[in-house]
């Protein structure tokens, strides 16, 4: 009786030591921390891009409190500066707010600077004016900033530079955003500009409008043209058709 016995209540015995050995390893699994699964911690958050900057609206005035100088621009910093905070080099999109930003400069018979004016920061235009020719162009930008997190003050300075060409009496002009390329830490982004620094009459002269305004408008002219081209490619090939098909019944 008793080998009967054991040999029946076996498995249900092995049965019963293997679960409260699964349940004896669960549980030590569960209490202790090193063998739990590390948690994976969110990734650090990248840099948000600020969208398109306002538009805002400056002016300078002579001695006669007359306005000698007219732009309207939105303007978008991209500069690069050692971070406080991170340790190393970074780079930052910062639009200027034209409801913060004070205006100030002058203007001389060959030269008109425009300056603008935040808490953080100081951008200055400077234009020049070919007397021979009549053309100005944008020939200098200066920036400083001190933001919180820099290690020291961000200096930026460039006056060699030959942006926004136009001619004497008019604006220049472009809705594009378009990248001015100072300094290798500093580029500074346009858009929906239009400038005029010498002979202001009351308000902006007619535009000139950049490259990249005269491309928009440059593809559907190319694309009207293709199109007139082909029409008469169909119509004379119809011509030269229908005169061979009169003279294939002409008789010999």
């Amino acid at each position: 009786m008793i080998p009967v016995i054991l040999k029946q209540n076996m498995p249900v015995t092995a049965i019963f030591s293997l679960l409260l050995a699964l349940n004896i390893d669960q549980t030590m699994t569960a209490a202790d921390p090193t063998s739990a699964a590390p948690k994976s911690g969110s990734p650090p958050s990248s840099p948000v891009t600020p969208g398109p900057p306002e538009r805002g609206s400056y002016n300078v005035t002579n001695a006669n409190d007359s306005v000698c100088l007219l732009a309207q621009m939105g303007l978008q910093l991209n500069i690069s500066y050692f971070s406080n905070s991170s340790g190393k080099v970074v780079q930052e999109l910062l639009n200027l707010d034209p409801n913060q930003v004070k205006s100030s400069g002058s203007c001389d018979p060959d030269q008109a600077t425009l300056s603008l004016a935040e808490d953080h920061f100081n951008l200055t235009f400077t234009f020049s004016l070919n007397s021979t020719s009549n053309k100005y162009h944008l020939s200098g930008l200066e920036l400083f900033a001190a933001l919180p997190d820099m290690s020291k003050s961000f200096e930026a300075v460039n006056t060699t530079l030959k942006f926004m060409l136009g001619t004497l009496g008019h604006s220049y002009m472009c809705q594009k955003e378009k990248a001015l390329s100072v300094t290798q830490e500093f580029t500074l982004n346009t858009f929906q500009l239009q400038v005029q620094p010498f002979g202001v009459n009351g308000d902006f002269g007619a535009a000139e409008e950049c490259e990249l305004d005269e491309d928009d408008m440059l593809i559907p002219i190319i694309v009207g043209a293709a199109l007139a081209v082909l029409v008469l490619i169909v119509i004379m090939a119809y011509l030269v058709g229908r005169n061979r098909s009169r003279a294939g019944y002409q008789t010999i």
